[in-house]
């Protein structure tokens, strides 16, 4: 099997099982598991997959900045804030993360809906400041400017000092192994931070983002709480996170 051949059969394998195993594909397609290791680099580094420890794992297919993220699975994106906002209730303290979920969840948020939200995206504060009745708290700290959230120890501190009674948390990567990744390292601490503040934590990842991972883990998937996500998503890969102890909202 020449090397682009085998290559493609990887990642139809890994479109199939949404998981590889190094040493079973050193089987399954005949070849050492140095090859397998060379492959998965190499494909890893082409984007075209994330490399795990003995595997891998399909890369998330969402883009980087926020600007481009506004124009990726719309639909989606309202389905999962139609499922988020079913959570929510008044007199809460609410942690709302920044991106254009988030912003999803602010149009759809009842309009007599009293409650506090706490947020360090000047997106999201900016749009909840046209909620009639909402107190928003905006937390500070270094401007990360691809997606307009403030980050860094500052806004770790602040929201250690909040005691929230919901988190509805944007997701890039969720695998019910590998947990929640993110690919900046600044702003998966602050993720961090928003789950420790909160009693219930409610991942907001729409399909293209489940089964996937990136560089860096917040939390393993038992951290939280809820999943909110698409209707349609197929009870084969929703299946392993409810078997987690997710409870399962849907759009």
């Amino acid at each position: 099997m020449l090397k682009e051949e085998r290559r493609g059969r990887i990642l139809e394998m890994l479109g199939v099982e949404g998981k590889l195993v190094a040493s079973d594909l050193s089987v399954a397609l005949g070849v050492s598991e140095d090859t397998v290791r060379r492959d998965l680099r190499e494909l890893a580094e082409a984007g075209k997959l994330r490399r795990v420890h003995g595997g891998a794992l399909p890369r998330s297919a969402v883009t980087g900045t926020h600007e481009a993220r506004r124009r990726q699975a719309s639909a989606g994106k309202v389905a999962v804030a139609r499922a988020a906002v079913g959570l929510v209730e008044n007199g809460q303290v609410i942690i709302l993360d920044g991106g254009t979920t988030a912003l999803e969840v602010v149009r759809h948020l009842p309009a007599g809906l009293e409650a506090t939200v706490v947020t360090h995206s000047p997106t999201t504060a900016a749009a909840l400041a046209e909620h009639p009745n909402l107190e928003v708290v905006v937390i500070g700290g270094t401007l990360y400017k691809d997606n307009i959230l403030a980050v860094g120890a500052q806004t770790v501190e602040a929201f250690a000092s909040v005691n929230a009674d919901l988190c509805l948390q944007g997701i890039w990567s969720m695998h019910p192994e590998v947990g929640v990744s993110h690919p900046y390292y600044e702003e998966m601490l602050v993720k961090r931070a928003m789950i420790e503040s909160a009693d219930r934590v409610v991942a907001l990842a729409s399909a293209e983002k489940l089964g996937t991972a990136s560089s860096f883990v917040v939390a393993p998937a038992t951290a939280y709480t809820h999943l909110a996500t698409d209707h349609d998503v197929p009870e084969e890969i929703l299946g392993p996170f409810r078997e987690l102890g997710l409870e399962i909202a849907k759009g």
